[in-house]
């Protein structure tokens, strides 16, 4: 069973990693290649359309089952350490980040009008994705810590 929740575990880490990845190295880059007054627009329904019953599991489920497993595992305190710690990066700086910094961004994108002066649209626009994007990179860069974290302990898991 801790092997079957290892794998759980390790695919959770994966998927949230690349959702965040592909925010990074396509989906932002797109939107700030666009007609600000579209990017705001795309980025309002995107934000929209993310809280749903595919996307929950890989966000609010990976802390859980990698603590899950590190629990678990803990008669294999090496790999019980690994998947401890995956859990904890992303719990606080995947998941809480999001929580803390890039859902209230969302909120108040959600709520601002578009205007139909290009200049206005391209200043709000750039103050968001600026900061938008450093925080997304930091959050992709720790899920994808977590990610190998969790690697490592399925690898310990195994060797064990």
């Amino acid at each position: 069973m801790t092997r079957s929740l290892a794998l759980l575990a390790l695919t959770l880490s994966a998927l949230i990693f690349g959702f965040f990845y592909a925010w990074t190295c396509s989906t932002m880059w797109g939107l700030d290649a666009a007609d600000p007054r579209v990017a705001i627009a795309a980025m309002q329904a995107m934000n929209a359309s993310v809280r749903n019953a595919v996307f929950a599991p890989a966000f609010f489920g990976t802390a859980p089952a990698l603590l899950l497993v590190a629990l678990l595992a803990r008669e294999n305190r090496p790999a019980a350490l690994l998947f401890a710690a995956a859990g904890v990066v992303y719990g606080l700086l995947g998941m809480g980040l999001t929580l803390m910094v890039n859902v209230p961004m969302n909120q108040a994108l959600a709520v601002t009008p578009i205007p139909d002066d290009l200049a206005a649209a391209q200043a709000i626009w750039t103050e968001y994705s600026g900061r938008w994007q450093v925080w997304n990179q930091t959050r992709t860069f720790t899920s994808g810590v977590a990610f190998l974290l969790a690697a490592l302990g399925h690898a310990r898991l195994g060797a064990a």
